[in-house]
């Protein structure tokens, strides 16, 4: 399974690609949702998990994108900061295409199960 991270941050993309190719998945990795969508393009993939908080392209924009152009692709938005703001963010996306939400911090148990189940869904 081919899974593309979105995230501005280094450390977290580096965190969850380490997380998910000891899990045998294929990962790549976009700095943000520009990126990320022209990756899609390029080359679908099935899982992708992208943070809500980015410049240059922001999460739920970088959602509703990927959603309107490619319907059945999974998409797991995660997202950190103040709890309720990061709450409120995470319940957008759902509504805007996110199949499942992960709020940071989260652990590498965590991770891998949101995975399998928005895999599986």
């Amino acid at each position: 399974m081919r899974v593309l991270i979105i995230d501005d941050e280094e450390l977290a993309r580096f965190t969850i690609r380490e997380s998910l190719e000891n899990a045998h998945y294929d990962v790549e990795e976009a700095e943000n949702g520009r990126i990320g969508i022209e990756k899609q393009i390029e080359t679908p993939f099935d899982l992708i998990i992208t943070d809500l908080i980015m410049p240059d392209k922001e999460g739920i924009e970088t959602i509703i994108e990927l959603k309107n152009t490619f319907p059945s692709v999974k998409i797991i938005a995660i997202s950190g900061g103040g709890r309720s703001q990061n709450m409120d963010f995470l319940e957008m996306s759902e509504r805007f295409g996110a199949n499942q939400v992960l709020a940071k911090p989260f652990t590498e148990q965590q991770l891998l199960d949101v995975v399998k189940t928005t895999l599986n869904s």
